[in-house]
């Protein structure tokens, strides 16, 4: 299991906290959960060295290229690290300190020794000291610092752990200097040995160095989030497991409260949709307007065994797009993918019905019903109500697209002992086409139906408002396509009332 024993800070972009993870079965190990806008990383603390003495000095990157860190400063402790150096001292702004537990700290990605090249994306390389203090002071909530490491830092900058102040001595000045080609823009010649002050950031005098090495990573992209035991309508107890499309698992993590469990999936899953509506995008450059994306995403389609309520359930990736419904084995990750969907449906020929908790066939929540004609219904789950709320509004801004492209659609009907085309059109309503005398027999606006009944094999009863008479008409059809003809009016009436609201006419303008 994975445990959570704090709660989360207030990070926009970069979370951590500690817990402990297994595969459920072993025994738990202690890992920081670390999560980004792209990557959710497990990440164990590297051992102390024997040493007592190395054992204080401050872990390194991997490498020396820039990085560029997202820092969201703290209400106490602020940025919560320290700087020395300067354009006066003919060398860059160095991190000489990064508290415990404070916003640099938590990133994972900051470093003693790491030189700051930019700030915001502006460069700070030919400011003094003062000048890199106030800079950073006022650089807002979220600063995004572009760093260096500079491997000759390292030596001064460990002497000063303990010591606000620490004069910096001419050999590891020169060596800095020389390090990867630093030369200072700044004119000034001011003395090397001149101490450097830290900024307001500065928290406790007695914080503490650590090193976080990454032991699993999970892409977030279209990843699969979920509180159950796999393929099963248990749920875990306050706990989940995220899963990416590399395969790889981030194990089962488990919440101290409910209150900690619903923060971690809600900024996992924010992550995710904001991820996935991206490529949504990329994806819907390359579609026409008629064949855009409306919804991607993961859910769950229970599987009958024996005939007995269902006990398994296997992960499918639902997409609406133009005309049809979508469901994937695995999410396509190129254009070519969308074309080798077995299990393909016209979205104004399906029914979407979300389930009531009192039918719910087994333990699982949030759960829907999606019935095609000459299909066997598909029930299926999602993780939380809001996922189920977002499928339920794409699926009406889907049907109000694929409506409005089709126009309209005829099915072949018998009344009275002849036979005739029924007709739903966009603009004109229900039409009924006599094929012998090639005339409308009857013609009713949307509007004017008021209620239908049939028999659930073949006949079907439709009641229409008379506009002038105000009497209510009913006509009465045969026909062999009766579900699919049932389908296709919902789906026509609905496309009808959702186009009542002009803000969503707006938002579906390309």
């Amino acid at each position: 299991m994975v445990h959570t024993r704090n709660r989360l800070p207030p990070t926009r972009y970069v979370r951590c906290g500690m817990v402990t993870v297994s595969d459920g079965k072993s025994r738990p190990s202690p890992m920081r959960l670390h999560l980004s806008m792209e990557l959710l990383r497990l990440q164990r603390e590297e051992p102390a060295r024997n040493n007592p003495r190395a054992a204080q000095l401050s872990p390194t990157p991997l490498d020396s290229r820039e990085r560029i860190v997202s820092v969201t400063r703290q209400k106490v402790g602020g940025l919560g690290l320290s700087i020395k150096g300067g354009a006066e001292h003919k060398l860059p702004i160095l991190i000489s300190r990064i508290f415990k537990d404070q916003a640099a700290d938590q990133t994972g990605q900051l470093f003693v020794g790491d030189a700051i090249i930019k700030v915001n994306g502006e460069y700070i390389t030919s400011c003094n000291h003062d000048d890199a203090v106030n800079i950073l002071r006022n650089a807002g909530d979220l600063v995004m610092l572009t760093v260096k490491h500079y491997r000759a830092a390292t030596p001064f900058l460990q002497k000063s752990l303990h010591r606000e102040e620490s004069p910096l001595d001419n050999e590891s000045a020169n060596q800095l200097r020389a390090e990867d080609g630093w030369r200072s823009r700044s004119p000034s010649s001011a003395s090397a040995g001149s101490h450097s002050r830290p900024t307001s950031d500065s928290y406790s005098p007695n914080g503490s160095q650590r090193r976080w090495v990454d032991v699993i990573t999970v892409p977030l992209m279209m990843a699969y989030v979920t509180r159950y035991i796999f393929g099963t309508d248990k749920l875990r107890p306050n706990s989940f497991e995220v899963r990416g499309l590399n395969g790889v698992s981030t194990g089962i993590i488990h919440c101290d409260d409910a209150a900690i469990l619903s923060q971690w999936l809600k900024y996992i899953t924010d992550n995710i949709v904001g991820l996935t509506n991206l490529q949504m995008k990329l994806y819907n450059r390359n579609f026409p307007a008629t064949e855009r994306i409306e919804y991607m995403g993961w859910v769950n389609e229970g599987i009958l065994n024996n005939n007995q309520p269902w006990q398994n359930y296997k992960p499918r990736f639902l997409t609406l797009k133009g005309t049809d419904v979508l469901l994937f084995d695995s999410p396509p990750l190129n254009i070519m993918d969308w074309l080798k969907c077995k299990l393909v449906f016209k979205v104004y020929q399906t029914m979407f019905r979300v389930i009531k908790d009192s039918e719910n066939v087994d333990e699982r929540q949030h759960c829907f019903l999606i019935q095609t004609s000459g299909h066997e219904s598909r029930y299926l789950s999602v993780e939380t109500r809001q996922e189920l709320l977002r499928i339920e509004n794409a699926w009406h801004c889907s049907v109000c697209a694929a409506v409005m492209k089709l126009g309209s659609k005829t099915f072949t009907v018998t009344t009275c002992g002849k036979t005739a085309g029924l007709t739903l059109d966009w603009n004109m309503g229900f039409a009924l086409y006599d094929t012998e005398s090639k005339t409308y027999s009857w013609k009713y606006k949307f509007s004017q139906l008021k209620g239908s009944s049939d028999d659930g094999k073949c006949k079907l009863k439709l009641h229409f408002q008379d506009s002038e008479t105000k009497m209510i008409e009913t006509k009465e059809l045969e026909t062999s396509n009766l579900q699919s003809l049932l389908f296709c009016m919902h789906a026509f009436l609905t496309a009808k009332v959702a186009s009542v609201d002009p803000a969503f006419l707006s938002s579906k303008t390309p």
